[in-house]
Parts: C-alpha cells; structure tokens; sequence
C-alpha cells in the first residue's frame, strides 16, 4: 500500500511522534510510506527513520483549502492510497482531499482525550483508549477501532540511550545533574489546557521536597504556556537560591531526559515512554490528579489511558504528589521494582511492531468497507452542521476570553468518571 501520514504538528509531541513511529514502522513491512505536515523539530527524526517528507504549506484557518490542494496534488503525484490525519485538522483535511481524488481511503486516528464531534460518523476512527473507543461507539459511530499508543522499546530504552554519545550521563551533566542528584522528569508540552496545571504543581513540589532531597525537576518541551512556566520556575530557583527547576526547552531527541531520569511525570504517550525507559512513573492528570503506577492502578489506566482527573488514591494535587515522590525518593528498591512493572507492560502490551502489523490490518478493513456515497454524505452535511455550530461557539469563546487553545484536550472523556471495568492485566 501507499499510504501519506498527516500529523497534526511536526514539534514534539506525543500523538506526532506515534505517527512517525508508527508510520516507519509500517514501511519496514514493506509499505510506501509518506510523512506530510509543516515543518517542525521532529522532521529530522523522521527522516532518520527513512520516511520521505513533503513539506506542507502553512494552513491558516482549517481546514485549510490550500492544504487540501497540496494533499490531492501529493496524493496524485505519489498515487497515495490510505490518507490517515492525526487529530482533527489533518483528519478533515485528508477526508476534502480524499473526496477531490477518486478510489482514495481517509482515515483518522484522535489521541486527544475526546473526539471532535464534526468527523463524520462514516468515517474510520482510531482512538488510544477502550474507555473512548465505547463512548465512540455508543454515540453511534461504526468504524471505530482501538490502537493504544505503541512504543519502540528497541531505540526507547536505557541500554540503547547509554550506549549513544548523547545517553543519559551526557545528558545529566550538561544540565548541571551531580551523581547524588534525584532527577523527576517532564517531557511535556507547555500548554494551558492538561499540563500546565501539572507543571506548575510539579514545581512546587519539588521546592518542598527540596528542603530533604537533592531533588532537581527536569522540564523539557515548550508551548504557548512557556512565559507562565518561565516566570514560575525563575521564582522557584531564585527563592531557593538555586536551579530546583530546569528547563530545557524543546528536545528533537528527548531520549536522553528520560534516561537521566529517577522518576518520570507524564501522560498519553509520554508516559509510556518514560516506562520504555523502565522508570517509576506517576501519571498526571487534571484537578489535581497523581497516580503512582502500581500493578493496583495499572487496570485504571489500561481503561481510561494515561491520565486522569480529581482526586487519585493518595489524594490530589501538590501535596499527593510530594507524598508519591517522598515515598519513592525513600525507598530506591521501590524504584527499581515499578521501572521493571514498566518496562514488562511497554514490551507486553504497547510494543510498536505489533501495533504496526494492527496498523495495517486496520488500512485493509477501511479500505475494503466503505459506507455508500448517499449514507456519507448525510454523514458529512450533518458532520458539517456541528462544525458550522463549533466555529460559532469558539468565536464567542474568544469574544468573552474564555477560548481554549487545546479544546478537545479541554473537555476529555475521562474526566466524566465513567465506571471503570475489570480490565485483565496484560
């Protein structure tokens, strides 16, 4: 097959990075494939990875009818079969492209925490999470199907990142880490929506339990949120009369941070790679959620994903998470046991060449199955109408002040407290 990825954004990211891994991973079973988007860090990796890349021109208002033409004019020019969009810009771009080609497939994948309403209900879908696909599914779509966010634990791991000129030491003291040092990690997005709350949380953190611990908060990413976690973390150090918060910003390779680290804070795919790593990982959320991944919360996040809002088991917000931390900062055995329960459930459950071979199997079923042109078109006028509704609604959010940068991020289905099944462990 030929097939074009489209992810939403080329900067670091989770759901972009999933894209390109995954999309390499397809070509190496024998798959033509094509990376499409603007430029951004991880463009070179990418291309490390032998995939081809077509520059994307700059969008403007999406969808984009001057990228939809790039895309139609890519897809002839390459004879491009499967167009697969990665979040909801791409997505609606790759279906008016698709409908501008004859005999093309598009297909979406969403790693957000919620779906964007307006991707027509005919229209395949790929979500991360069994908690989202069955929301999905119940609100009526059809082709809905599950491909929690794979991992290469081959390049993502300590023995691969410590053999490389830029491993895990190199990286520690570049940054000013001595031995002693107790490294908490966050590759991170800088975005209002999700993470800021976390970042800011995390920081505070780390000057309580400075006062005890050689403990040093690694911040690495940047965002439309970066003056506020700037501002923050220059208080923090110039109060404590030393760096307690470094900030690295945007990393095209952040393998080596997760290296260097003691204990990793993330969500989604972020997450997961900090357990690739073998690290203890304390999951965050939202309203003031921080879980310790345990084989007792592993069920939660094998349902919901890598993430969750309100109180976690030890409590919430800052002085949950300082608790977590203590506990681990006190018990390095601790640390070591629930990097390994990491790393066996990266290997058992997200490895990416199992999720490259569902990949493909996935294309084949779409592209066999097609809704009828009548019962699509009445998918996308009405998929039109909520999108006319949605646009409506974010001018008057930004009227009023209250528009989120992240919307969809903004509203995820987990923080609706769905009933969490027995999920069996992998």
């Amino acid at each position: 097959m030929r097939i074009l990825i489209y992810p939403h954004d080329l900067g670091l990211g989770g759901s972009q990075l999933n894209a390109i891994e995954l999309g390499a991973a397809v070509q190496a079973l024998g798959h033509d494939v094509v990376l499409f988007g603007q430029p951004g860090a991880l463009v070179r990796h990418a291309t490390e990875l032998g995939l081809d890349y077509v520059e994307a021109p700059l969008p403007g208002k999406r969808p984009s009818p001057r990228v939809v033409r790039a895309l139609a004019k890519t897809v002839r020019e390459r004879r491009i079969e499967v167009l697969h969009g990665y979040e909801w810009p791409p997505v609606l771009e790759c279906l008016a492209a698709a409908r501008l080609v004859p005999g093309t497939t598009a297909v979406s994948t969403v790693m957000s925490m919620a779906v964007a309403p307006f991707i027509p209900y005919t229209m395949p879908l790929v979500v991360g999470t069994e908690q989202i696909r069955q929301v999905e599914t119940a609100a009526g779509r059809r082709r809905v199907a599950l491909m929690e966010p794979p991992v290469d634990t081959s390049v993502n791991s300590v023995a691969t990142v410590s053999a490389a000129t830029v491993g895990g030491g190199t990286f520690r003291s570049h940054w000013g880490l001595g031995d002693d040092a107790l490294a908490v990690v966050c590759v991170t997005r800088l975005a209002q929506e999700l993470k800021l709350e976390g970042i800011l949380a995390a920081m505070e953190s780390v000057r309580a339990l400075s006062r005890e611990w050689p403990v040093r908060l690694i911040i690495a990413g940047s965002g439309p949120a970066a003056e506020i976690v700037h501002h923050h973390a220059r208080r923090i150090n110039d109060d404590a009369g030393r760096r307690l918060v470094i900030l690295t910003g945007e990393l095209a390779d952040p393998r080596p941070a997760y290296a260097a680290a003691d204990v990793v804070l993330g969500m989604g795919g972020s997450a997961l790679r900090g357990l690739a790593f073998g690290k203890p990982l304390v999951v965050q959320g939202e309203q003031g959620f921080w879980e310790l991944l345990t084989p007792e919360t592993l069920p939660t996040f094998l349902w919901q994903g890598w993430y969750g809002s309100g109180p976690g088991t030890t409590g919430e917000g800052i002085p949950a998470l300082t608790a977590i931390l203590a506990r681990l900062f006190d018990d390095p055995d601790l640390r070591r046991a629930l990097g390994s329960l990491g790393r066996n459930v990266v290997e058992d459950r997200f490895s990416l060449s199992g999720a490259a071979e569902r990949q493909v199997e996935l294309y084949g079923q779409f592209t066999v199955s097609r809704p009828g042109a009548a019962e699509a078109a009445r998918a996308e006028a009405v998929a039109f109408a909520r999108y006319c509704s949605y646009v409506a609604g974010r001018r008057w959010q930004r009227l009023t002040g209250r528009a989120a940068t992240d919307d969809f991020n903004a509203r995820p289905v987990a923080a609706a407290h769905i009933h969490v099944p027995a999920v069996s462990r992998p």
